[in-house]
């Protein structure tokens, strides 16, 4: 094991075995690297690394504290790595949304109100009306993370974000492709609104499941002939 990793471990078993607790400032470079057994620069990488997870926070001139250890801001994290994925880690992301999407499509689909669901149709309208690759993408997440935002559970919907980042920037080699899957799409987000309209959490859980499922199933034939 590195000095670097033989640092973090050191860290991570201070923070999960709650000897640092939220909020709490680390002690001092000397008192860590002593208990940890490594020198200042392993020491202050591995903060530096905690740091851009969420898990630590520097503040300039008081140290170095532990965070608010919230699962939702530690998940979003992920997205600092998962935009860096290729063609065959979209699809095992995409294969996780359709675990994750109807679930939350259900639970929203019981908690909406009137309001939420105006606003989905205004921005299904506005994606039905543009061409605009980037403004589609937009709206489309806009949609679903509204809808995940209902459901309730901050971790869950942090994750759905993540998952959904790195695809959001997939685009289409093949025009008439393209097309096709923005008709198909555009109908699956009707009927996903039609099922939280209908506060039916089945019918919703299936269009959500279905609309996925469809996406996939485009990006797996558009992966086999690259």
């Amino acid at each position: 094991m590195s000095a670097l990793d033989t640092a973090l471990h050191g860290l991570r078993a201070l923070i999960a075995d709650g000897t640092l607790r939220p909020g709490d400032r680390l002690p001092s470079e000397g008192e860590l690297c002593e208990q940890l057994g490594v020198s200042r620069g392993s020491l202050r990488e591995a903060i530096r690394m905690l740091a851009a997870l969420g898990v630590l926070e520097t503040r300039h001139g008081s140290g170095s504290y532990v965070g608010d250890l919230r699962a939702a801001d530690l998940i979003r994290s992920l997205s600092l790595t998962v935009g860096l994925l290729p063609m065959e880690g979209v699809l095992e992301l995409t294969e996780l949304r359709r675990a994750l999407e109807p679930h939350v499509t259900a639970l929203a689909a019981s908690r909406i109100d009137r309001d939420t669901l105006e606003q989905l149709e205004r921005l299904l309208d506005e994606n039905e009306a543009t061409t605009d690759f980037d403004e589609q993408s937009r709206i489309d997440h806009e949609f679903h993370m509204t809808i995940a935002r209902v459901a309730g559970q901050d971790a869950l919907t942090s994750l759905i974000d993540v998952l959904r980042s790195r695809s959001r920037s997939y685009r289409m080699a093949n025009s008439e492709d393209a097309a096709e899957l923005k008709l198909h799409s555009d109908a699956g987000h009707r009927a996903i609104l039609r099922g939280l309209t209908d506060g039916d959490p089945v019918a919703a859980s299936s269009a959500a499941s279905a609309h996925v499922a469809y996406t996939e199933y485009w990006v797996k034939k558009n992966s086999a002939l690259t």
